[in-house]
């Protein structure tokens, strides 16, 4: 594969919206220069589909987790469940877990029983989490302070610099998703303020299709323009760029993104 090589690091490539043509949208993603997906599962059902694509397509890695939305789900019995699947080498995190106090699917009390349930399993595994936090900052930055065992993902960005300063503090990584190119977002600041060995890029894929997409199914090959969008925020070259949020991948997620490449 020619040119740089990146690494999506949180598609729902497992979702529906896919099923039409999910073979052709890898296959897009590594002729532009996509190395490796991160295929996020957000319920116990979206996890298995996740680890079954995973079998299909080695060069894609999964997580395993309980979304805040679905946060009432969450059991004594999901709890043995995701201990077990942590352990399965194609699961590379936890998650996707975390709070969302603005759609409120689940009470939210039972969102933060799930949320510290899966950051101490996720400890336990090795493993990062994959965290969604969504109007929510206060209550995540203090239940990722009472975790310091787990390294965490703070994916598709859209928080106060509180939050984005506190997960810096703790050693954790800032996903940056195709928001960075809509207009009514554009918080400059937000992507200078992240130090690049804490860099990460992603798609959020099927959803926050990057401008100028906006509207359309997202797919992992956009997230060369996401990364493109942050290349020229921090004045560095697109294939810096690329090699910075790889190698950050790579010391996040394991070297199974390396060992795993789209379209080789």
């Amino acid at each position: 594969m020619g040119g740089p090589r990146l690494v999506d690091s949180h598609c729902h490539l497992a979702d529906a919206a896919f099923d039409g043509d999910r073979p052709e949208a890898v296959a897009r993603a590594a002729a532009a220069g996509v190395g490796h997906v991160v295929v996020i599962g957000d319920s116990r059902a979206a996890t298995e589909r996740a680890v079954a694509l995973v079998d299909a397509e080695p060069r894609l890695s999964a997580t395993a987790g309980v979304h805040p939305h679905v946060a009432g789900e969450w059991s004594a019995e999901a709890a043995g469940w995701l201990a077990e699947t942590l352990r399965d080498e194609r699961v590379v995190a936890a998650g996707e877990t975390g709070l969302d106090y603005h759609y409120d699917h689940a009470p939210r009390d039972r969102q933060r029983q799930a949320f510290e349930a899966q950051l101490e399993l996720a400890a336990q595994a090795g493993k990062p989490a994959v965290v969604h936090a969504r109007e929510a900052d206060d209550d995540v930055a203090a239940i990722l302070g009472n975790h310091p065992g787990v390294v965490a993902i703070l994916h598709s960005f859209s928080s106060g610099d509180g939050l984005l300063d506190a997960g810096v503090a703790l050693g954790h990584y800032i996903g940056l998703s195709g928001m960075v190119t809509f207009k009514s977002w554009l918080r400059d600041d937000q992507i200078r303020r992240v130090p690049l060995d804490r860099l990460l890029v992603e798609t959020d894929a099927p959803y926050l299709a990057p401008a100028p997409h906006r509207g359309r199914r997202n797919e992992p090959a956009r997230v060369v323009d996401v990364a493109r969008r942050v290349a020229e925020v921090r004045g560095l070259e697109f294939e810096e760029l690329c090699e910075i949020t790889t190698a950050n991948a790579v010391r996040v997620f394991g070297e199974r993104v390396l060992a795993r490449e789209l379209g080789s």
